[in-house]
């Protein structure tokens, strides 16, 4: 392998895994065949592999459109149905979804036969109500106990009955894939799955940790996207757990070879909060100017279906360990977006961070409440500068470039001057 070929190699193939992902989808859909809508955070994506349930994920569907440039046709078209212009916008564009039959610009998606959610974000449980409505399917909505306390970690009693509690849940739910699909649990089937995502958060977490070179290899926010498709998509098949062995080779060269995501370096960021993605390239332009590059994301963490924690199943007790996973990984997602300001103090020292940047959105009130006081939190608490952007993860109507730019450069500025401050003194 040379190393021109290695280099970007991460995201060619990931943007080829991810158009081969949704070509899939677009022929279950052509051909009728069943699907379960799923959420990033707590997919069972490795138990759905066991009954050869296709997952479908109405919040990549939506962003997506928005990447596309053409959110606020789907947006208009909801509120136009009746959805208010304050309900969370991804849940709007996969309303015109469904609306549209299924026609998407990526392809058209598969109507579905199950929903599964869980409770971490509170936009869930209403949102499968919708599909309940329009499809009369069943949906399951898996009760995940949140933390008692920071850190909260296996073994205390209280986190036994909490596992306890969830894998009666899992238990329920495979009834409910066995009667959807009407093909019977093949527990081996899971466990292949299980360790090819085994493999895959392994190898995740390790591509994390290699951000903290100098300069970053890759961008947290931009690249870091892609990533996210494949680790949500492609999560439990031996594509997915290949293609992150291979994204921590790329990684490795890249950090060892000095070779950074931006030519000079000058800036190492951290990023809170949802992507601007109606002008997601853009957006990380007027970073990227200023040799700016995000080198850790609380978003790579809670929208990652929790292989940031490296966690791995005890294929040995399968039902078990799948259930002590989702306990933990969506935990880790509730209190990345709850408790920023303390995931945010996990990044500065390793990362070398020199600013954060909170970016608050009018779509997602579960990300975005709070944020302003996370912000002053790390500011007193590290004394590190902080810039809080407001616009959308979707809706164009609300992003304004030239604001954004000029808050952005206005902080750079004072990240320069703050440089210079310190080299003199």
């Amino acid at each position: 392998m040379t190393q021109t070929s290695l280099v970007g190699r991460g995201l060619n193939e990931g943007a080829r895994l991810f158009r081969a992902w949704f070509d899939q989808l677009a022929g279950a859909a052509e051909r009728g065949e069943p699907a379960a809508y799923v959420f990033v955070m707590g997919s069972f994506a490795e138990l759905l592999r066991a009954f050869d349930l296709p997952g479908v994920f109405p919040e990549i569907n939506s962003l997506q459109t928005a990447v596309r440039r053409v959110a606020h046709e789907y947006l208009n078209e909801a509120e136009e149905y009746g959805y208010s212009p304050d309900v969370c916008g991804y849940v709007k564009a996969d309303v015109a979804v469904q609306l549209r039959g299924g026609r998407h610009p990526m392809g058209r998606i598969p109507k579905p036969s199950l929903g599964i959610l869980t409770n971490a974000c509170n936009t869930y449980v209403k949102w499968g109500e919708i599909w309940e409505r329009l499809y009369r399917i069943p949906v399951f909505v898996l009760d995940v106990p949140g933390t008692r306390m920071a850190g909260e970690q296996p073994g205390p009693r209280d986190f036994e009955r909490d596992r306890a509690y969830v894998a009666a849940q899992l238990r329920e739910l495979i009834a409910l894939c066995e009667q959807v699909t009407g093909r019977r649990f093949d527990v081996d089937r899971l466990r292949e799955a299980m360790g090819h995502a085994n493999v895959m958060s392994r190898c995740w977490k390790r591509v994390l940790e290699l951000n903290r070179s100098r300069p970053a290899p890759f961008n947290a926010v931009s690249d870091g996207t892609i990533y996210l498709g494949v680790a949500n998509g492609l999560r439990g098949t031996p594509e997915a757990s290949a293609y992150f062995a291979d994204l921590v080779e790329e990684m490795s060269h890249k950090a060892a070879e000095g070779i950074g995501t931006v030519q000079d370096e000058k800036y190492r960021l951290a990023f809170v909060g949802v992507p601007c993605y109606p002008i997601f390239r853009r957006f990380n332009e007027l970073f990227a100017e200023w040799g700016g590059t995000f080198v850790g994301s609380t978003y790579l963490w809670f929208a990652s279906g929790g292989a940031a924690l490296g966690f791995e199943y005890d294929l040995a007790r399968p039902i078990e360990s799948l259930a002590e996973g989702a306990l933990l990984s969506v935990r880790h997602a509730m209190d990345s977006m709850f408790f920023s300001d303390r995931a945010v103090g996990d990044l500065i020292g390793p990362f070398g961070i020199d600013g954060v940047v909170f970016h608050a959105v009018k779509s997602c009130r579960t990300v975005s409440t709070g944020l302003a006081d996370s912000r002053r939190a790390v500011m007193a608490r590290y004394g590190v500068p902080s810039l809080l952007l407001e616009s959308d993860m979707m809706d164009k109507r609300v992003v304004s470039e030239a604001q954004l730019k000029n808050r952005v450069d206005a902080f750079f500025e004072g990240l320069a001057s703050r440089k210079q401050t310190f080299a003199c003194g």
